[in-house]
């Protein structure tokens, strides 16, 4: 399979397993497969939260502290940022994470009076904010990234939905890892895992294999 999205990290070799996204669909234009493709990342995100307690997606499991709600938090503020400060179109949500004065990493973690419902709604409403500016724009429609060097800082709406999309992918990717240290779950999404169908000894098998070959480059 061919160009698979960053949420992928194990490939099914049966024709059952092709991703929805590299299916063959009616003919689009770039701006409709760009949309689709940061939906598709975004529903990925989200699912990985699914049937998980409130700790689970709360705790850090690898030493930079990620974090499955942490993500989500970080991807709604990306968004509304992006879509929203960066093309003149207000959100009129308050991400006090990004104040000048708080700490480092504030939008990578859930504290606890933040409630996972209150930040899965704020993903949500971001993007529906982002899905509107994205409609109602040309991909060549200009806007400016305060944040970023302003040597580059002049963009189109066709850099931004890249940078996003290849951004919630990415995390995307982070949340796989993340969601499988805690209960050994991963893949694309539900329905389609993208994984070969093997039970846990193949698995098992398979890792030491891998390790196996891993081995032999072990420093003496």
């Amino acid at each position: 399979m061919n160009a698979l999205p960053a949420t992928t990290r194990h490939g099914g070799n049966d024709q059952a397993s092709r991703c929805a996204i590299c299916e063959n669909r009616p003919m689009s234009t770039p701006k409709q497969d760009l949309h689709r493709y940061l939906h598709v990342g975004r529903e990925a995100v989200l699912w990985k939260l699914d049937g998980l307690s409130e700790y689970d997606v709360r705790r850090p499991l690898v030493p930079t502290g990620t974090n499955l709600l942490g993500l989500v938090k970080h991807l709604a503020s990306v968004e509304l940022g992006y879509f929203g400060d960066c093309f003149g179109r207000p959100h009129g949500v308050a991400l006090p994470w990004w104040d000048d004065d708080t700490e480092a990493n504030a939008d990578m973690w859930a504290t606890p009076d933040e409630s996972r419902d209150e930040i899965v709604a704020l993903y949500h409403r971001a993007w529906a904010h982002s899905d509107a500016t994205i409609e109602s724009l040309d991909l060549e429609s200009a806007g400016r990234v305060p944040w970023w060097p302003p040597d580059r800082n002049d963009v189109s709406l066709h850099h931004i939905l890249v940078h996003v999309a290849t951004e919630t992918h990415r995390h995307a990717g982070h949340a796989d890892i993340v969601r499988e240290l805690i209960d050994g779950s991963a893949g694309l999404r539900p329905g389609n895992d993208n994984l070969p169908d093997r039970e846990a000894a193949w698995w098992a098998n398979y890792r030491a294999r891998i390790e196996q070959a891993a081995s032999s480059f072990r420093p003496s």
